[in-house]
């Protein structure tokens, strides 16, 4: 067995960034930036007022009523130079007139026969946005590999690009096995359950920016396997869940052999989830999970997660994103497997407890789990208000 550290790197080194495609800045969002995004001009371009009023020379403010000459307006802004002893009409958003450097607002003004009245003192600069205040030209606005949310869309919007430079959507191939499995919808036997993998895992891609391919489920056959294991043509990554372990009707990893497959790993010191394994099948990387579903997606998130990330292109891939916490309640020694506990922290920030259910079958226990409790092999016990690491769900 090899660390989840080692498992971690070895996958990451098979696997190589994807290409490339462009997008609409509407359909942006959830996205790795493929390039860099580089401000073309400064933001804003000149000088323009942050409230509406009246644009002034500051010099001129207070020794009596300034002449009004004109108005400007976003869009639609004032060529002439203002004068001295004069104030421009000026709305939100509008370039200053040359010379002005300063906005009275509306509220503090009296305007009577054309002549503009204020007690306000001269203040340069104030309710004035600086040309280059947002950012300025050649400045690097987002960088490649960046995640982006609705505000960094926004950005590269601002900056004048409409069709979006990202990294092309991992496609994820999943394949579950067994059985005992039944799509969702359809009626099992006594003997059977339902297939709570594929959709759970699909969702966990889908989060992350990949593309999820449903192979349905592949029976206990070695013929079912070697077809479902050749379907899986024209994806970046094959995922399996279940079919790997020692039993005689696991077919899976000896169908892959088969096939030609080459393992780089077969188990990891971890629990829950030893059985994972990783190898390339052709040119397909091939990550296998354990069948049971907490196992599956706890394995998941320390490996599938960062072959994502990896195949994206995104800085930092293989960091997992611990997090410290405060323990609420007493825990035990662990083993010699490095171990995630199922837990619940309150809050953002709040001390964080182990759930009383860690069956790796219990599917209801870990859904109401917001994060791993990590335990590295051989941890000592530990008491309430002890620091440990948690990677949130």
């Amino acid at each position: 067995m090899i660390s989840v550290e080692e498992a971690r790197a070895q996958i990451a080194g098979a696997l190589s960034p994807l290409g490339d495609e462009t997008v609409s800045a509407a359909r942006a969002f959830g996205r790795t930036l493929a390039r860099d995004i580089i401000a073309n001009r400064n933001q804003p371009p000149s000088a323009v007022s942050a409230m509406d009023g009246y644009a002034v020379r500051s010099v001129d403010l207070g020794a009596g009523p300034l002449t009004l000459a004109g108005a400007s307006r976003a869009g639609q802004s004032s060529n002439a130079p203002i004068s001295s002893g004069e104030a421009v009409r000026i709305s939100t958003g509008a370039r200053l007139p040359d010379g002005a450097d300063q906005v009275v607002i509306q509220e503090n003004v009296r305007v009577e026969n054309g002549m503009v009245h204020t007690d306000i003192a001269a203040s340069p600069g104030r309710h004035v946005r600086a040309a280059g205040s947002d950012y300025q030209m050649d400045e690097r606005l987002l960088e490649k590999g960046t995640v982006l949310s609705p505000a960094k869309v926004s950005l590269a919007a601002a900056a004048g690009v409409g069709d979006i430079p990202v990294m092309r959507r991992p496609r994820v191939a999943l394949l579950s096995t067994g059985d005992e499995l039944v799509q969702p919808g359809e009626t099992p036997e006594e003997d059977q359950i339902f297939n709570s993998g594929t959709p759970g895992l699909s969702a966990l891609v889908f989060s992350i920016g990949g593309q999820p391919l449903s192979l349905g489920i592949a029976r206990d056959d070695p013929e079912d396997v070697r077809e479902a294991l050749a379907s899986a043509e024209g994806a970046d990554l094959l995922v399996t869940i279940g079919g790997a372990s020692v039993g005689d009707h696991d077919h899976l990893r000896h169908v892959f052999t088969e096939e030609g497959g080459r393992l780089v790993f077969e188990k990891v010191r971890v629990k829950p989830g030893k059985p994972a394994w990783f190898g390339k099948l052709d040119d397909l990387p091939v990550l296998g999970l354990p069948g049971n579903p907490v196992s599956a997606m706890v394995t998941a998130r320390l490996f599938l997660v960062p072959a994502l990330r990896t195949l994206l292109g995104q800085p930092q891939a293989l960091a997992l994103g611990f997090e410290q916490a405060v323990l609420a309640e007493d825990i035990d020694a662990n083993g010699d497997r490095e171990t995630y506990l199922r837990g619940q922290r309150d809050g953002v920030a709040g001390p964080v407890r182990a759930m009383a259910k860690q069956d790796s079958s219990h599917l209801a226990a870990f859904a109401q789990a917001n994060v791993l409790i990590r335990r590295l092999p051989d941890a000592p016990a530990m008491k309430a208000g002890s620091i440990v690491e948690v990677l949130p769900l």
